[in-house]
């Protein structure tokens, strides 16, 4: 088959239409067999708007993560590293399913994934920051993962029974998440004159953003307090500071907010890499 017929002939055979990008073909509702009722005590709309916001924070630092494959320091990191966002992928599918369900649209993860535009995104602006150095994206990771487990670990007892458990999957993935990133920011502070260096860097620019994850709302609907969240984070935070020799700057928040689609010029470039073969081929199925 010669290449330029590569793509169509993805999508020859389709005739139910039922084309699905990620994870491959033939997958179902990653959801199926699962009451999705919404219990009458919920609020649908909130429900979705989080689902929603979650799974867009877990799927653009996944993408993220997926850059460092055959760039990581050592084969053993890319490994790792590919893995957790391999993690946050499925994180997203799960979230993406249930805001689907909820909103009444019944959209797939695809269709969360792959059509929509970078001001419709309400994920966290730290997330789609560029990679940087590898100490940059360890911090990032550490902020993130820290950040989230506080977060998925409270909503485990959330009103909406899908959404409790899908919290709570996730929160055993991220807490390795959180300690692999610890780890690695503790022999980077304990390490060289130059991983010092960088680490202690890192720090510096991941502060200014980590201000919009501490004041973070989303979840309040379903019994998650922000101040908690906050100052189990920041905790954590300074534990590993202290353990890695370093001092830890004060977050703050530059204006705006990912929850409200404004987005850093960082997004648009990252999805539309990421929806680049979907949207040219809305049809192809792999």
């Amino acid at each position: 088959m010669s290449d330029e017929h590569v793509y169509a002939a993805l999508i020859e055979g389709d005739e139910d239409g039922d084309a699905r990008w990620a994870f491959g073909t033939g997958f179902t509702d990653p959801l199926h067999g699962v009451d999705t009722a919404v219990p009458e005590s919920v609020d649908a709309a909130a429900l979705a708007a989080c689902c929603t916001a979650l799974g867009d924070d877990a799927l653009i630092s996944a993408q993220r993560l997926a850059e460092w494959v055959t760039r990581a320091p050592e084969l053993e990191e890319e490994v790792a590293l590919a893995n957790i966002g391999l993690d946050l992928l499925g994180q997203a599918r799960l979230l993406y399913a249930r805001a689907g369900q909820a909103d009444g649209t019944g959209r797939d993860e695809d269709a969360f994934a792959y059509t929509r535009d970078p001001d419709a995104f309400r994920n966290i602006r730290l997330a789609e920051l560029p990679c940087g150095d590898f100490a940059f994206s360890i911090v990032r990771l550490l902020v993130t993962a820290a950040w989230r487990l506080a977060l998925f670990t409270r909503l485990t007892t959330a009103a909406d029974p899908v959404l409790a458990a899908i919290a709570a999957k996730g929160a055993k993935e991220l807490a390795y998440h959180r300690q692999y990133a610890a780890d690695w920011a503790v022999r980077l502070g304990d390490g060289t004159e130059e991983s010092r260096r960088r680490i202690t860097r890192a720090l510096g620019e991941t502060a200014p953003w980590t201000g919009e994850l501490l004041t973070d709302d989303l979840a309040a609907p379903f019994g998650v307090e922000p101040e908690a969240v906050a100052g189990e984070t920041l905790d954590v935070l300074r534990q590993v500071a202290e353990a890695a020799g370093l001092d830890l700057p004060e977050a703050a928040a530059h204006p705006g907010s990912g929850r409200r689609g404004e987005h850093t010029e960082h997004l648009a470039p990252l999805l539309a890499e990421l929806q680049s073969v979907a949207r040219a081929h809305p049809q192809g199925a792999w």
